[in-house]
């Protein structure tokens, strides 16, 4: 078996091995040391990564008690490697870790909410407790894990036999048999985890929780720690300085200022729906005006660069209203919109002219015989209006 030096030395950064096993795993070259600093996935942590030998260690997997490491390239069996860790990402992932194990034990503490599952992503963490909690009691919570921080306590880490540890005070039983490594922070959380941690809890730097949510029942919370922390923060900053200077506010008015200006859109909305539909009776008398029948029919195709499908539909509604006539109207954008009406007296069918269309230039669409539209169609919109005038010609 592997010695895995993560399991005493979270914060070995190179190493000397030998590689014990060579071979291909799901198509790729991978190895088995005799020891190794490499964590591969597991318990909610993703793997390691660095050079080993001279070549790129892309994943590192724990298959059946064995730690495989995926490489770029094949590395032969018996040569002696050495090894270096990707630090930065390592360093990352035991403060987020860490960071996890306090926050999981306050939020108990706290709010007796227990964790029933943890996931460490690229960007930021998630945890998942099954009861949901109010949002002054989740701050609470983060604010007892912060003390714990800032006190800079120890976090050892030590190993106790199955027996030992039923008589432990335990934040979670652990499933797994035979010896368990305990992540042990003095008199706030004992925890069996095989994860990489930091020393002392001052390195976490940080613990912030960025959202929660509702989720199977319970909450999710998603937060961030140390340096991931730093980032966010920055990322909050200059979210705000740019609302700031857009919208002429202070920071704490900026929720008011962006629920003034959603009132506002809305209110031009409807105005913007009552100046179409006012227009629409004009512009159906202005191509009435000027249509001309063809084989008996009149077909009117016309081309709008600002209107909506909304106002598309009420020029098209007040023409058949009005008159025996087929008509396509059809607005531009990054993808083409039209609109299909045809009289009830002509027996033509405006949905299946729709769905022509649709078969030719792509979107979605569809209506009844007499009304219908699509969107999201490519296109040069002229040659979507020949098109369909062509169809209503028929």
């Amino acid at each position: 078996m592997t010695a895995r030096i993560y399991y005493t030395d979270a914060y070995c950064q190179a190493f000397d091995a030998r590689v014990v096993r060579a071979f291909d795993y799901e198509g790729r070259p991978a190895a088995v040391l005799d020891q190794t600093a490499f964590y591969p996935t597991s318990g909610g942590q993703p793997y390691d990564v660095g050079v080993l030998g001279g070549t790129t260690v892309v994943d590192v997997v724990d298959v059946d008690g064995e730690v495989v490491h995926v490489l770029s390239s094949p590395l032969p069996e018996g040569a002696a490697v050495h090894a270096q860790i990707d630090w930065a990402r390592r360093f990352d992932h035991m403060q987020q870790h860490t960071g996890q194990h306090i926050l999981s034990a306050a939020l108990v503490r706290v709010c007796q909410a227990p964790t029933v599952s943890f996931h460490l992503g690229s960007d930021a963490s998630t945890i998942d407790i099954a009861s949901t909690v109010a949002p002054a009691d989740v701050e609470r919570a983060v604010d007892e894990a912060n003390r714990i921080v800032w006190e800079n306590r120890e976090v050892a880490v030590r190993f106790a036999s199955e027996d030992e540890a039923k008589g432990l005070p335990l934040r979670k039983e652990s499933a797994r048999q035979g010896e368990l490594r305990l992540i042990d922070v003095p008199e706030f959380d004992l925890s069996a985890c095989g994860g990489t941690h930091v020393a002392r809890t001052g390195a976490i730097g940080l613990i912030a929780v960025t959202a929660a949510e509702k989720f199977k029942g319970g909450l999710r919370l998603t937060f961030v720690c140390g340096g991931r922390a730093l980032r966010s923060l920055r990322q909050l900053r200059d979210a705000v300085a740019g609302s700031v200077r857009v919208l002429s506010v202070l920071p704490q008015e900026i929720p008011s200022a962006v629920e003034k200006l959603q009132a506002d859109g809305k209110n031009l909305r409807k105005t913007i729906v009552g100046l179409q539909a006012a227009l629409a009776v004009h512009e159906a008398d202005r191509l009435l005006a000027v249509a001309h029948p063809a084989d008996g029919r009149r077909v009117i195709t016309e081309i709008y660069e600002d209107w909506d499908a909304a106002g598309l539909k009420t020029i098209a509604s007040s023409l058949i209203a009005r008159d025996p006539v087929a008509v396509a109207l059809v607005t531009g954008g990054p993808t083409a919109t039209v609109v299909v009406a045809c009289a009830p007296s002509l027996g033509l069918d405006a949905g299946a002219a729709i769905k022509r269309l649709t078969d030719r230039f792509g979107g979605r669409g569809g209506g009844r015989p007499e009304l219908a539209q699509a969107g999201g169609l490519s296109g040069h919109t002229g040659e979507i209006a020949s098109a369909a005038r062509a169809l209503l010609e028929r």
